[in-house]
């Protein structure tokens, strides 16, 4: 059978986005190690410096690595860079808004992904108070990207900064060897056949100019202005169906404890158990459709600026600033709308072959952000308390029923007249109310968001083999690293996000810092067939004692296209600041950190909410039975739960990882294999917990039976589960008549089990395999050049404190058709990402993903 044929079915299985970049021209078989065909010397010589902070071989990796190159990019027929990352093996990512997406690799995700570390030239790219970076917001341009390496899994012994479940470089353009004037105009269209909207058009013009003045300065300037119609979330899917499933009234419009899941200010805590009749019944309030209290317009603006100096040849001295200002919708465990957040950053950096040393200072300011749950449920309240909405509901109903209406006409009627009056969508009055709401900074009674805070970060590595000699390492096998870091994060209290805790500096700025350091060694063994390293990492947190990661690698090389790799390490993560120091009132639920000095007091003497939500129901389905309030409570206390859970630690990882990446048929074809198996200690998350009013034991069912006696929380900690996770994944690519690459690839993760069942959310959010298949080259016709992408994955459960459910499988082709026109540097790309425009959900609570047609005109002079 034909090579190709066989490798064609085998493509079916799976692929890998491991690309050779190279055209083949000779082989020699007979060759021995060191003397391959110059072709195959250029595969084999792909370098990445993520995996081990060194320069190094891709295939000779001691843990998993995908490198994407500029040319990669410029294949795929996803729209930009970012979202192309969506189709490289073992990378999950999630879509809260068309403005930003968020990656992530090996479970455990979510909307804002604090255990994947986004860096850009080795910068940390995150947004503060997040701990996470929003998509691609502060990052390099479609221009300016060179490569993206990312590393699926756990890289914490060397960087820390978090990265137990990967971590993702941006390598940017450098200004140097990539000189001129590059221009990108992208247009589209979205919300085709969209029931919510009529189709809107989505524009992003980018600019690059990158000049060296002399021999030893350059520099580079980058801007993207994007505009657009963000992708709208109208789930109507009741959250609440059961809650008077028992009285015969099944969950939806009808049901009155009716909550959607983008609808907001019909929540729990929004809800009340009320007696109409001799029945009781779980009321909401009406609440407002998401679309009703944000806009959809999308206005996002980044620049960045590097000055390059070299002070020699091995010396360079790197300034850079970024800027981003957002406006879109954002998403964390509520959704949010960006109104002037600003993210600023300057780094600083000094690099040679033996040593570098960096440092960069981010600000962020969430301008007039606000909360779109607060938003609904605070216009809401805002016309009319709630005790006095429950009492005219209350009023109406029983005038409805003493007029001979039926319950379900009752309940409606109850609620008309609840809600005469109630401030519509669309009005002048809807509106002042809300842009009100949107700047009281207490999510109590409104809903602004004003974080102001920063991020000081400094660290640096020595190459000790290099700063020995330039032989040792060659004469010994010995290559020995070493390096630090320093961070501190300034919360400038705003009085609802965030307070001091220390009495009577409420408004003091609070800080928060961590340092940490590791050393390196590597050896090579039996003519290089065996490189073995071993590294350990040490980090001090001011809240927690020292925590060290240890990390051991293997990899076993008979042939340079054959490498096997084992690894191991560990990892821990330090809670962000706000799972640390948030201190929010939102809605009648207190928000706050997981750190003693934040929430002293509430572990002790605190149950937990499921279990008076339990106990609650079972009251009420008892009293609807014939049982008095009283007895019912006596008979059911035994449903309630005293909190076991306490104060926040370091969520820790211990993690194993084999793999084999190979090349065959003189690197036509690439192979790409991973398996991983991780254990969780500790896993941050959050839990309700409600405080009594009362500490007598006798009175507690009752208080916990009243909403207005007993006090709420939502408070971070630690999971009381060890939680286990395995998987794995395969990648083929093969370059077809040297014109094609055909590519394929699939991964598999699972939660494979927790040894203890607990309250605690621990949300894995991924889906069982994932499956990507590519077709495509450039200048493959003359200066034409084509993709077509398939993506599928499953279905899987997601679970978080908006929304808990299935979200379906889905499937997508991506597809784009360009031409060079060599003369005038232009290049036309005509794409479709999401081609069949069958809308799907990445993630309960995000928005419905439709199809996008764009065109990219790019043009580069130089």
């Amino acid at each position: 059978m034909n090579k190709h044929y066989a490798l064609l079915s085998m493509m079916l299985l799976a692929g890998s986005t491991l690309f050779a970049q190279s055209n083949k021209k000779a082989k020699d078989t007979t060759a021995k190690r060191n003397d391959t065909t110059q072709i195959k010397k250029q595969e084999l010589g792909e370098v990445v410096v993520s995996a081990s902070r060194i320069s190094e071989n891709i295939l000779r990796s001691p843990v998993s690595i995908e490198k994407i190159t500029a040319a990669d990019f410029r294949r795929s027929a996803a729209p930009s860079f970012f979202d192309a990352l969506e189709n490289v093996k073992g990378v999950q990512l999630i879509t809260p808004s068309l403005g930003f997406r968020i990656i992530n690799t090996r479970g455990f995700a979510n909307t804002t992904n604090v255990r994947f570390t986004q860096l850009v030239d080795g910068v940390d790219n995150q947004a503060p108070h997040i701990g996470a970076p929003i998509g691609d917001a502060m990052g390099p341009s479609d221009l300016d990207i060179e490569s993206v390496e990312i590393i699926p899994g756990t890289a914490s012994a060397l960087y820390g900064l978090n990265a137990i479940n990967g971590l993702a470089n941006f390598i940017t353009k450098d200004p140097f060897t990539s000189q001129g004037i590059s221009i990108q105009q992208k247009t589209g269209i979205n919300h085709i056949g969209d029931s919510e909207t009529s189709a809107k058009l989505f524009s992003e013009t980018s600019f690059r100019l990158a000049k060296a003045i002399s021999k030893k300065f350059a520099f580079k300037i980058n801007g993207t202005y994007t505009t657009g119609y963000d992708w709208i979330a109208d789930n109507r899917t009741d959250l609440n169906a059961a809650a008077n499933a028992k009285l015969g009234i099944a969950g939806g419009p009808d049901n009155p404890g009716y909550d959607p899941v983008n609808g907001y200010g019909n929540e729990s805590s929004d809800r009340k158990t009320v007696t109409l009749g001799d029945k009781q019944y779980s009321i909401a309030r009406t609440g407002y459709a998401e679309k009703d209290v944000t806009s959809y317009n999308l206005h996002n603006v980044k620049v960045d600026v590097g000055l390059a100096y070299k002070i020699n040849d091995n010396t360079r001295l790197t300034y850079t600033y970024r800027f981003a200002d957002l406006d879109n919708i954002y998403q964390r465990a509520n959704r949010f709308r960006l109104s002037g957040y600003v993210l600023q950053q300057h780094a600083l950096e000094l690099k040679n072959n033996i040593y570098q040393v960096r440092a960069y200072w981010t600000s962020e300011n969430t301008g007039k952000s606000y909360n779109l749950r607060s938003a609904g449920e605070n216009i809401d309240r805002n016309y009319k308390d709630d005790n006095t909405w429950y009492a005219d509901f209350t009023k109406g109903f029983n005038t409805a029923t003493s007029a001979g209406a039926t319950v379900p006409q009752a309940l409606q009627q109850a609620r008309q007249l609840a809600d005469a009056g109630r401030y519509q969508p669309g009005t002048a009055a809807f509106k002042a109310t809300l842009d009100k709401l949107a700047d009281i900074n207490n999510w109590d009674v409104g809903a602004a968001l004003r974080v102001k805070d920063d991020m000081w970060h400094a660290e640096g590595q020595v190459d000790i083999s290099n700063a020995i000699s330039s032989t040792f390492k060659k004469q010994t096998g010995l290559e020995l690293m070493a390096g630090f870091d320093h961070r501190t994060y300034i919360i400038h209290p705003d009085g609802n996000y965030f307070i001091n805790y220390v009495k009577g500096q409420e408004y003091s700025n609070l800080d928060y810092s961590k340092t940490g350091g590791f050393a390196q060694v590597a050896k090579s063994l039996f003519d290089n067939e065996l490189k073995l390293s071993a590294t350990l990492r040490a980090d001090k947190n001011d809240y927690f004692s020292l925590k060290l990661n240890p990390r051991f690698t293997a990899v076993f090389s008979p042939i340079p296209e054959q490498n096997f790799r084992v690894s191991f390490q560990s990892g821990y993560r330090f809670p962000s600041i706000f799972e640390a120091f948030s201190n929010v009132n939102s809605g009648g639920v207190k928000r706050v950190g997981g750190l003693r000095v934040v929430s002293n007091g509430v572990f002790e003497n605190s149950y937990v909410r499921t279990s008076i939500d339990a106990f609650q129901a079972a009251v009420k389905n008892d009293f609807n039975a014939g049982m008095s309030t009283s007895a019912a409570i006596e008979k059911e206390k035994g449903l309630l739960k005293k909190n076991t859970y306490t104060y926040l630690q370091p969520e820790h990882i211990n993690s194993f990882e084999a793999g084999y990446k190979s090349l065959f048929f003189n690197g036509d074809l690439s192979v790409d294999a991973d398996f991983y198996y991780n254990r969780y200690n500790n896993f941050i998350g959050q839990i309700e917990l409600n405080v009594p009013g009362t500490t007598k034991p006798d009175s507690i069912p009752y208080y916990l039976n009243d909403k207005t006696k007993q006090a709420r929380y939502r408070v971070w900690t630690n999971s009381q589960s060890v939680v286990y996770n395995i998987g794995g994944s395969l990648g083929l690519s093969y370059r077809l008549w040297q014109k094609y690459i055909l590519t394929g690839n699939v991964s598999y993760a699972k939660l494979q089990r927790t040894a203890n069942e607990d309250a605690l959310e621990d949300g894995f959010n991924t889906p069982q395999w994932i499956t990507n298949y590519s077709f495509g080259g450039n200048h493959v016709v003359g200066n034409f050049g084509f993709n077509a992408t398939y993506k599928w994955q499953s279905g899987f459960y997601w679970q978080s404190f908006l929304v808990n459910g299935n979200v379906a499988s889905y499937g997508t082709i991506d597809a784009q058709v360009n031409y060079d026109f060599v003369k005038t540097g232009l290049n036309v790309k005509v794409g479709a990402s999401n081609l069949t425009n069958q809308y799907y959900y990445s993630f309960l609570g995000g928005p419905a993903i439709g199809g996008f047609y764009y065109t990219t005109l790019t043009l580069n002079i130089k």
